[in-house]
């Protein structure tokens, strides 16, 4: 089965079908009487425009009842939170000249619904007892839930090894950054591993959305094995891009994120969204800025931290300050200078120890 295509209106949709809501429950039930269902989530103009026959209903929607109607051939019509069915036993005319790579009437029809207007619309095989959801040119078939959770629990493993990896280079680099031997080789290492933590994070989340309330046990583990990962990506850009500004960084870390799986191995295309020449060859020296270990020190605003690197530019500078020169910085008290200066210091200690023991 191939990775949950990153699509937020199929995310949407997907949250509509999981486990423990209303609709999954009239879907199987659906499954258990052996029958098959056609049903359209939204009832504006657009999907009523595409209706004929059948007859209104705007009747609270149940599981039973969902399960009843489908007894019939048409096509059902709920809600777009799924809390009222509109109509039942209706025949949907799509735009036959919409292109569909399915064989079976319902499961056409509901390729050229979903492709020709922005609603879920979800299939329930009579034949093959399968569930399906479309949105736009999207189709993912509903899973049991074992299976899903099967998935999950190998997801989460490999992002455990890939996230041991990613802390160890990490840790590098802070050790590196504090003797002021980091090169650009150093840098591209910590971000492909950060990204490539995120996308299999990304992956485990939509099958988080799949499980439903089945899935909470699989995202407090995700929780747990990412959390300060996404914050420490962003941070090791800011340190070395040539972007300055939020609004610049926004943008490096779309471009990163957009990098495609072989690119993303290439250190030089993600020095280049950096907009680090690599010239000088991967060896050569980069400087932080100081932004991801003054974020180590506790209870440090972000804002007095981006003070900080405004007044010195680059780490080394930062640590040779000063108490007196860290007052002069807008934000940095006697006591919040006292704080820099003794968290630099545990974190260079920490660090250099981690290296070389």
């Amino acid at each position: 089965m191939p990775a949950l295509p990153r699509s937020e209106a199929l995310l949407a949709a997907l949250r509509l079908v999981a486990p423990g809501t209303p609709l999954r429950e009239g879907m199987e039930r659906i499954i258990q009487a052996r029958m098959g269902a056609l049903i359209v989530v939204g009832a504006g103009p657009d999907v009523l425009s595409l209706c004929s026959g059948g007859f209104l209903l705007d009747a609270e929607f149940t599981p039973p009842r969902l399960s009843e109607l489908a007894k019939m051939d048409g096509a059902i019509i709920l809600t777009s939170d799924c809390s009222r069915i509109v109509r039942a036993n209706v025949h949907l005319v799509p735009d036959p000249n919409i292109p569909t790579s399915e064989t079976g009437t319902r499961h056409r029809t509901a390729e050229r619904v979903a492709r020709q207007i922005a609603v879920p619309v979800v299939t329930v095989s009579e034949d093959r007892t399968e569930v399906a959801i479309h949105v736009r040119t999207l189709k993912r078939a509903i899973e049991p839930t074992p299976r899903v959770l099967a998935r999950a629990d190998q997801g989460l493993q490999i992002l455990e090894r890939y996230k041991v990896r990613l802390d160890s280079v990490s840790a590098s680099l802070s050790a590196l950054e504090i003797e002021d031997l980091v090169t650009l080789r150093d840098v591209a290492t910590v971000l492909q591993r950060a990204e490539m933590v995120r996308r299999i994070s990304e992956e485990i989340e939509g099958h988080v959305i799949e499980l439903g309330v089945d899935g909470r046990l699989v995202l407090l583990q995700l929780d747990e094995l990412v959390g300060g990962v996404e914050a420490d990506r962003r941070l090791v850009a800011k340190d070395y891009s040539v972007a300055t500004h939020d609004a610049e960084l926004v943008h490096v870390m779309e471009r990163l994120s957009s990098l495609d799986d072989d690119a993303l191995l290439d250190p030089a295309l993600v020095l280049g969204v950096l907009g680090l020449p690599t010239v000088l060859g991967l060896d050569a020296a980069a400087r932080p800025r100081g932004f991801r270990l003054l974020h180590m020190i506790p209870r440090l605003p972000e804002a007095v931290s981006d003070h900080v690197v405004d007044r010195f530019h680059d780490l080394q500078k930062i640590m040779r300050a000063s108490e007196a020169d860290l007052v002069q910085v807008e934000g940095v008290g006697d006591a919040r200078a006292m704080a820099i200066k003794d968290g630099l210091a545990r974190i260079a200690e920490s660090s250099i120890l981690d290296r070389y023991t």
